[in-house]
């Protein structure tokens, strides 16, 4: 991969990692509940979703996804599904004591490798970057060489920064309602991505 085309495919992908979406709000939470160490076990998740992700768009996996109408309907429901009842959850749970909260970390490693692989986002993203700076001219594991490392290392300080976000969040002197009302916020976000993406696989 060229210097230009390298530049190119990590502005893009910076774009693509520091968007808000459901990962981000996951993060969020996270950080919120159980501080930065124990929610690294969910940084860990989205990253081995995205390295999985990146080498079956290499190996033309997303592709032959995106090609299915019934596949990619099956997985955005899914994926809705989820978000719905974890906005929910997160609702009703909202009023419950921060350190309260379960922390076990396989249990925070499941749900955000879950959010993160059932977003139709992350497949769209993926097929974007192959279809669009991968050079057909040149050996695709030579570019993965440089794509795998920079996309991996972008994705790593965007969550990374969402979920100290959170704790910095967790960690003041909040009221218990201004508290309430911040986690009430993001499981209403996590809602409403998934009413969205209902929306837009019915539609």
């Amino acid at each position: 991969m060229s210097l230009q085309g390298w530049l190119i495919f990590a502005s893009f992908w910076a774009v693509f990692v520091m968007s808000p979406g459901p990962n981000a709000v996951n993060c969020i939470r996270n950080g919120m509940a159980y501080g930065v160490q124990r929610s690294l076990w969910g940084v860990a998740a989205i990253l081995t979703q995205a390295t999985l992700f990146l080498l079956g768009s290499a190996a033309g996996v997303t592709a032959l996804l995106a090609a299915s109408p019934t596949g990619f309907f099956l997985a955005q429901l899914a994926g809705a599904g989820m978000l719905i009842w974890l906005g929910v959850s997160g609702w009703r749970r909202a009023a419950r004591p921060l350190r309260d909260v379960p922390a076990a970390g396989r249990a925070i490693y499941a749900r955000a490798f879950a959010i993160a692989t059932l977003n139709p986002k992350s497949v769209a993203g993926y097929l974007a970057a192959f279809s669009a700076f991968v050079e057909a001219d040149r050996p695709i594991a030579q570019q993965m060489l440089v794509i795998l490392p920079t996309a991996l290392s972008l994705t790593a300080l965007s969550y990374l920064g969402w979920t100290a976000l959170g704790a910095w969040l967790g960690t003041r002197a909040l009221s218990a309602l201004a508290t309430t009302s911040i986690r009430r916020a993001l499981a209403l976000c996590l809602g409403l991505y998934g009413v969205a993406l209902l929306w837009s696989a019915l539609v």
